[in-house]
């Protein structure tokens, strides 16, 4: 027995090490996609994509920036940038491990694919394209998660929340006693070999997302797959797992002080419709709007609801 569970060990200290691994990506960033904007924030070349204000308020619009969720990139937001820009200026932008964006796989400071990392590239961004004026951070699904913690931990009164199918009440955590494990030098070479397989369990998340599937056409799914083209997608999404992302927004709801719009699609399964509901009740003076006929991308499935929903909370929002 111990002489197997020796071999066992010695196999796992040496075997990873031994396995071949190439990146089913091809291409750089500017390959998948030439007409791709990128700028660089906090030393990250950041794919974003922006939309001009097209209202005529006689004033300085406020920014609108958009913000994904797991898996996704700008082009989840490819439906309301266009008539959001009628409140204010538009930008949206991948995540790191997402879209296009640039994935290191060194660096110095701190982690970019961790919480706080991705705190100081926000940071940087509504600094270059906020001019001190008013943000409004829209955040889907776990982007929402991260907005709300953002806008908690960095209090300003020019900031304003709209949380959509936001990934807060449910949200998971990658801490945990066991946690080590998955930074051992054997982890760090198999698990993007693991990870590979979100190129195949992808479509069903996406397929769970519509609550109308005849909207699932080819050219979404493609939309969605573009980033796996990318060389090197599972490392990062191996260093997204294991980077400190653990947000404790959850536990400190009732410290959110700034306007709220809490938004669900009717059908969300992903995120849970019921939470919806309770983030209003723990988030102080927010309110509610539920979009009907979606599920967890009722911007994507319901473009023109998701704006009325914008549209009748504005004056709220850009107080």
């Amino acid at each position: 027995m111990w002489r197997a569970l020796a071999a066992g060990v010695l196999s796992f200290l040496i075997v990873p090490f031994l396995i071949p691994f190439e990146s089913s990506g091809t291409l750089t960033s500017a390959q998948a996609e030439p007409s791709a904007e990128f700028v660089e924030l906090n030393g990250l070349d950041v794919r974003i994509a922006r939309t001009e204000y097209t209202g005529d308020c006689g004033c300085t619009p406020p920014l609108i920036v958009l913000m994904h969720g797991f898996g996704a990139s700008t082009y989840s937001w490819r439906g309301v940038s266009q008539p959001l820009a009628a409140f204010g200026d538009v930008i949206s932008y991948d995540r790191p491990a997402f879209g296009l964006t640039e994935r290191p796989t060194e660096w110095q400071g701190e982690n970019p694919y961790g919480l706080e990392g991705n705190f100081l590239l926000l940071d940087d961004l509504i600094a270059r394209y906020g001019n001190d004026r008013k943000v409004i951070l829209v955040g889907h699904s776990a982007g929402g998660a991260l907005a709300g913690e953002y806008a908690r931990t960095r209090a300003s009164s020019n900031l304003s929340l709209v949380l959509v199918d936001a990934a807060i009440l449910t949200s998971g955590s990658n801490s945990g006693p066991f946690e080590w494990f998955f930074h051992l030098p054997q982890m760090q070479r198999l698990g993007p070999i693991l990870v590979a397989e979100i190129a195949s369990s992808g479509n069903a998340l996406l397929e769970e997302s519509y609550y109308d599937k005849s909207q699932l056409t080819q050219e979404v799914y493609d939309g969605y797959r573009l980033p796996l083209k990318i060389k090197g997608w599972e490392q990062a999404f191996y260093n997204f797992r294991i980077a400190p992302n653990e947000n404790p927004l959850r536990d400190n709801l009732g410290h959110l002080d700034l306007p709220t719009l809490v938004m669900t699609g009717e059908h969300d399964t992903v995120v849970a419709a019921s939470d919806a509901p309770l983030l209003n009740a723990k988030i102080k003076g927010s309110k509610l709007e539920t979009i009907a006929n979606s599920a967890h991308l009722p911007q994507e499935e319901q473009p023109q609801a998701f704006i009325d929903a914008i549209a009748k909370h504005w004056d709220y929002l850009n107080k």
